[in-house]
């Protein structure tokens, strides 16, 4: 698979997602997974299985824009295909999601984890 990926760095201004172009995302079709910086090649490695509604090419192509972009910015890849990062989208996050917070109520944490979150987020 032909990768299409190709760098795009604006230095000193922020970006929005919309003024991107296509290129710059693992998955450019759908616009998922900027990879703007090293940070964000990393991002697009872990966050792999959590894209939904895409094909195997897709994925295909994905691969391919990852591993350029990680070679652009010197991130090492230990995977050699995309299957090696997920097949599978999570599809039940948010039962796991509603599943955790019923555990955490039942323990009596969950006032804990929001409270933590909100200090998070306070930063």
């Amino acid at each position: 698979m032909q990768a299409t990926w190709k760098p795009h760095e604006k230095h000193g201004e922020l970006t929005a997602k919309g003024d991107l172009p296509d290129t710059v995302f693992a998955f450019p079709s759908q616009r998922k997974e900027p990879m703007t910086d090293a940070k964000h090649v990393r991002n697009a490695v872990a966050r792999f299985d959590q894209v939904t509604d895409v094909s195997d090419e897709d994925r295909a192509l994905a691969f391919a824009n990852i591993k350029k972009a990680a070679e652009h910015y010197d991130v090492e890849l230990t995977e050699t295909s995309w299957r090696d990062l997920g097949v599978h989208p999570q599809a039940h996050r948010k039962e796991a999601a509603a599943k955790a917070v019923k555990t955490k109520r039942e323990r009596g944490t969950v006032k804990n984890a929001a409270a933590k979150g909100a200090a998070a987020r306070k930063r």
